[in-house]
């Protein structure tokens, strides 16, 4: 494949860099310095003038199906655990059809906004949707994002002292022989993987300890990472020790997942202690802020945690509880939370963008992605500075954050633009709008 050169950014977040980079085979292969001229031979050109260059955002956190219950009235002014019950009956009527809609609008959203590489975490398996795994994957190779995917699961139902209805959960066995079919079906390995696979049980309100003993045990046999919510309210960290006797993180060493394969969603309500635990076994935590805003979940301590080894990522959550799926004002909003919390001395516009970039990397296992360097991956996003919300910026990265960039103009996963000219090539976003809001109104009806 011819290289290109993507030259003469406005700015790029890189060193030595500013002339650009080079791209070949789905890899950066040269930084070209301010001043230089690239060394590789037979290049195409992009003209990147116009436009602030940065790694392609990675999402670590979000609940796809989400997109079909935005702002949903039963859900307004709650809390979590009133949420959940609010949204569960809604939730289990989603079909297949309805699924690959609420996925599309998510992955659509996300890529649109400069997201590259997106984690989901479904969970919620109605009769009919048992290979609801294998819907999203056909989606992303649709869209041509990277998608590390979590077989979500819930097997403790309100009969037996959890939140969900019976209609949402499956037994053990049948969540983990799914686990194991998903991943000998669609995980990759290598760095150039599309399609990768995780292991999630919901939260501890909502799975047995034997679930969470046993899909820990499945995800060492099979070399995948883990994922699940913990420390998001103070509700859980109640529950957890009402039921099993202990605080979140406790439970969560005791049934072995306390280790570097686990990411962890939120992350709110852990104590120092805690915190360097967290940061020696080598877990990582994704930061959802607007999601924590609107839920008044609280505030994740990430200056903290990153003192105490511990690496950050972004999530935008489920679009039931953001609303929405753009990780482009996940980074402003993060940025806004954190230093509102920390002081200006502490928290700088690229911290928030290092945190939805190389953090977000650390969290889903992925050190090829999110950085702009000889070797990694050509995953990228470029944002114009045209509009008037940016007239009359000065540091053009800084504007990115501070005056609010939403959309971004082109974006490439591996080597490939996937969003020309701020539109999916492709992609009739009026008809899918038209058909995802049909099926939302009819699920929502009931």
């Amino acid at each position: 494949m011819q290289a290109t050169w993507i030259k003469d950014p406005l700015a790029i977040l890189a060193e030595g860099a500013g002339r650009g980079i080079v791209v070949r085979e789905g890899r950066i292969v040269e930084l070209v310095p301010a001043g230089g001229q690239p060394m590789t031979p037979d290049l195409a050109v992009y003209d990147a003038s116009a436009h602030v260059v940065l790694p392609g955002l990675i999402n670590t956190h979000h609940h796809f199906y989400q997109t079909l219950t935005r702002a949903l009235p039963a859900a307004l002014g709650r809390e979590l655990f009133p949420w959940l019950q609010a949204l569960y009956p809604v939730w289990a009527r989603m079909t297949p059809e309805s699924l690959d809609l609420g996925v599309s609008v998510a992955m659509t959203e996300l890529l649109l906004s400069g997201c590259t590489t997106t984690t989901d975490h479904h969970y919620v398996f109605p009769a009919g949707l048992e290979e609801s795994v294998d819907i999203e994957v056909a989606v992303a190779r649709r869209l041509g994002m990277r998608v590390l995917l979590t077989r979500g699961s819930m097997n403790r139902s309100q009969r037996d002292g959890g939140l969900p209805p019976d209609s949402v959960v499956q037994d053990e066995d049948t969540i983990l022989a799914d686990s194991e079919r998903v991943v000998a079906k669609f995980h990759q390995r290598g760095e150039d993987a599309m399609v990768q696979i995780a292991l999630a049980p919901c939260s501890p309100f909502s799975v047995t300890t034997s679930l969470m003993k046993s899909t820990a045990l499945l995800a060492d046999r099979l070399d995948v990472r883990l994922h699940t919510h913990l420390g998001e309210t103070e509700d859980e960290n109640k529950y957890c020790e009402e039921i099993y006797g202990c605080r979140p993180l406790d439970y969560l060493e005791q049934t072995g997942w306390l280790h570097k394969r686990t990411w962890l969603a939120h992350g709110i309500h852990f104590n120092a202690g805690e915190m360097t635990r967290l940061g020696h076994a080598g877990t990582s935590i994704s930061h959802c802020s607007c999601s924590n805003q609107l839920l008044a979940s609280g505030c994740c301590p990430v200056c903290d945690m990153e003192d105490a080894g511990v690496s950050i990522g972004l999530g935008v959550d489920g679009s039931a509880s953001n609303d929405g799926s753009n990780l482009m004002q996940e980074v402003r909003a993060a940025f806004l939370l954190q230093r509102a919390r920390y002081g200006v001395t502490r928290v700088s516009h690229t911290d928030a963008l290092r945190w939805a970039t190389k953090g977000s990397a650390a969290c889903v296992g992925r050190p090829e992605l999110g950085e702009i360097a000889v070797g990694k991956m050509a995953d990228l996003a470029l944002f114009k500075l045209d509009e008037l919300r940016f007239s009359g910026h000065g540091d053009a990265l800084a504007a990115l954050v501070l005056c609010g960039a939403y959309r971004a103009d082109r974006v490439m996963v591996g080597g490939v633009w996937r969003v020309i000219d701020g539109a999916i090539p492709g992609l009739d976003v009026a008809d899918l709008i038209r058909r995802h809001g049909a099926a939302a109104k009819a699920m929502q009806a009931g």
